[in-house]
């Protein structure tokens, strides 16, 4: 792959991920920019002075006082190297290519999971965190900037789960800013996707989805991209509950 590489899917790839609400692929962006990018990333995650809501915990702090599950919304305003890589390009391209060619980003985030105290991303659709009011056409494009294995918290997909509407989630943590389907029952079959650095997962915006704790000893840096089609208002807005409580900003 080189700067100049335009990525495009296969037809199976395109069927696979409308069938199942998910792909794997082996490699999204060159060697170099992972490297790159892993760079900008620790430095990001080193530091402290975020815009009030930018910086966010997934899970709870541990004894110490460590964060198990970082968060940082919109990496790119403090780092707008990343609005210009290769990996944002092809991404596009593959968006366009699944969700037709209005398709737009939307927005990325970075998720960090400390070596050996990393938290698990609990089962959750992404549609849950979003208006009720609109039924949205959207996909993310998950990146790890190491290699992405079971031990250190891959992403994890229940097939055919994106056709279904969005179903009940709850706060997974008083402490926490993230949300967990209330049903242990949706979490049947999953399939588990270790990947390369520099490869990528691309799910649904409705497709239930996890990552498992980092029991490893390096960091579980993974860097992800949005990306949406044309959105559907609703007569009635759906009933997400979940959403009522009091949130920080």
């Amino acid at each position: 792959m080189t700067e100049t590489t335009t990525f495009r899917l296969s037809d199976a790839q395109v069927a696979a991920f409308h069938r199942d609400g998910f792909l794997a692929i082996e490699q999204l962006t060159t060697a170099d920019e992972v490297a790159s990018m892993r760079e900008v990333y620790d430095r990001l995650f080193s530091r402290r002075d975020f815009d009030q809501g930018d910086h966010l915990e997934l899970s709870e702090v541990d004894a110490e006082g460590r964060e198990t599950l970082p968060q940082i919304l919109s990496p790119e305003k403090y780092a707008p190297e990343l609005a210009s890589t290769l990996a944002r390009r092809n991404a596009l391209a593959l968006a366009r290519q699944l969700l037709g060619p209005e398709a737009e980003h939307s927005g990325d985030h970075a998720i960090m999971k400390p070596p050996g105290l990393g938290a698990p991303t609990p089962w959750h659709q992404d549609e849950a965190y979003w208006n009720p009011a609109v039924l949205h056409t959207a996909l993310s494009i998950w990146m790890p900037l190491q290699e992405a294995t079971v031990e250190n918290g891959c992403m994890c997909f229940v097939p055919g789960s994106h056709v279904r509407d969005v179903v009940p989630h709850h706060l997974a943590s008083a402490d926490a800013h993230a949300l967990e389907v209330d049903s242990s029952d949706l979490v049947a079959d999953e399939v588990a996707c270790p990947i390369p650095a520099g490869g990528a997962t691309i799910h649904h915006c409705r497709t239930v989805h996890y990552a498992g704790p980092n029991v490893s000893t390096t960091p579980r840096r993974a860097y992800i991209m949005g990306f949406h089609g044309q959105h559907r208002p609703l007569p009635v807005a759906r009933d997400f509950s979940w959403q009522r409580p009091e949130w920080t900003a």
